[in-house]
């Protein structure tokens, strides 16, 4: 049995997994008024089942059912704790459905608040670490990938997006209902879903790759919007190249139509607010890094909190990698700018095990850049982009953790790197640059 995340202990329950969640959801954004059935398909664990946990926030709860019946549940704190009518075998499979309703808000953070954020005009999720259960019930631990099938109703002049595939979408009256389905796992956390007025445009070379990419925006910012993801294509086919075919059936980006502090990436999905569209490509780092986590992070999913660099230090060295390919600074110049601003902040993070406070603290992204840039230094091009490209694709659609990723590093090693990872990963005084062997 899997252990607790340590970072977020009361967030899921090792005691099962999920294998699918079916969501039927009608919202009305005037009210901010969402109601929702949940059918979550499970199988226990190697011990039987007399009690499960869901995380879910602060909602009526209408009906609950295992397996057709009905159990006791309490719903408090945001953990809705189930006690079946009949003890689950250990290794059996069970469905559990929950009806509820209610006003759904972000789930507090020391990061603010998380998951589904009311908007002017409409809605979106961004979850990332723990938002999750701001608006479905589920098993929210980052290891715990599932399929999900999504059905979502809004008053007609809303378009809703969501990561995966467009099924249906159907109108009746002053309602359309949009069916999603999403078949790659995924964690709880990359469920996204954006619920706005949008104009819609196809990104996209066909020559460059095959995957559908598409991106939605307020109508006003057509012309900015066109050139700043122009390069978009671009950028996937060179992902493909170096980190191998997109682990997803498509991609699609959103603009919304307020100021965000920084884009979120879900699964299949990548959301961006208005200030990152200006027109000159001001913020086509950030496109190429929330492309990159579709690979590193989305994909490739850390087992726990604790090992959240190898989601943000191999994004932000693919963005160098993009910078580098596309004319802009190179990796060695982008490494040492790096490198200087770590040098002039305090040097208590350990990359590995950064801890709560610190798993979004602006140093980890740029010491796991530079960490993953030391790794290339240390095994030369050839080698690295191997290996590169091999964790990516051995782990699709897996979980990963620190250790995983040292011990695939080393089978591509022509020395060992035992102290390599042991100053950059474990310990806290910054090393120095890294070069390339001679």
């Amino acid at each position: 049995m899997a252990a607790p995340d340590p970072y977020f202990p009361g967030n899921g329950d090792s005691r099962f997994r999920v294998h699918r969640y079916e969501l039927e959801l009608d919202y009305r954004p005037g009210p901010n008024r969402l109601e929702g059935s949940a059918r979550i398909s499970a199988i226990a664990g190697p011990a039987p089942l007399t009690e499960l946990q869901l995380n879910l926030g602060d909602f009526r709860i209408g009906r609950i059912r295992v397996d057709g019946r009905t159990p006791h549940h309490t719903l408090r704190g945001g953990k809705l704790r189930v006690r079946p009518a009949k003890t689950l075998p250990a290794g059996s499979p069970f469905t559990v459905e929950v009806h509820y309703a209610g006003r759904p808000k972000p789930v507090g953070s020391p990061w603010g608040g998380l998951g589904w954020e009311e908007l002017a005009d409409g809605a979106l999720v961004a979850s990332q670490p723990v938002g999750a259960p701001s608006w479905y019930p589920c098993n929210d631990r980052p290891a715990d990938k599932a399929s999900y099938q999504i059905s979502l109703t809004a008053p007609a002049a809303y378009q809703v997006v969501i990561g995966g595939r467009l099924l249906t979408r159907t109108t009746r009256a002053a309602a359309t209902t949009w069916l999603y389905e999403q078949s790659a796992p995924t964690s709880s956390y990359l469920v996204g879903l954006v619920i706005g007025r949008y104009q819609a445009a196809l990104l996209g070379d066909p020559g460059l790759s095959r995957v559908t990419q598409t991106g939605h925006f307020p109508a006003h910012l057509l012309a900015e919007f066109s050139r700043d993801f122009a390069r978009q294509p671009q950028m996937m086919a060179l992902y493909e190249e170096l980190l191998g075919p997109y682990p997803f059936g498509e991609y699609t980006v959103v603009v919304v139509d307020e100021e965000l502090d920084v884009p979120v990436e879900a699964q299949g999905l990548s959301l961006f607010g208005v200030n990152h569209v200006d027109g000159t490509r001001g913020a086509e780092h950030l496109i190429a890094h929330e492309l990159a986590h579709q690979w590193f992070g989305n994909s490739v999913t850390v087992a726990d909190w604790r090992h959240i660099w190898l989601n943000e230090g191999l994004a932000k060295y693919a963005e160098w990698l993009w910078s580098e390919r596309s004319g802009a600074r190179g990796t060695r110049e982008l490494a040492a700018g790096a490198h200087r601003l770590l040098a002039a902040q305090p040097q208590d993070l350990t990359l590995a095990d950064p801890g709560r406070k610190s798993m979004f603290d602006d140093r980890l992204y740029e010491r796991g850049g530079l960490a993953v840039h030391a790794v290339r230094c240390a095994l030369g091009d050839a080698a690295f982009f191997r290996m590169l490209r091999e964790w990516a694709v051995l782990h699709r659609h897996g979980v990963v953790s620190t250790p995983m990723f040292t011990a695939h590093v080393d089978r591509f090693a022509p020395e060992p790197v035992d102290e390599l990872f042991e100053a950059w990963l474990y310990g806290t005084r910054l090393p120095a640059l890294p070069t390339a062997a001679a």
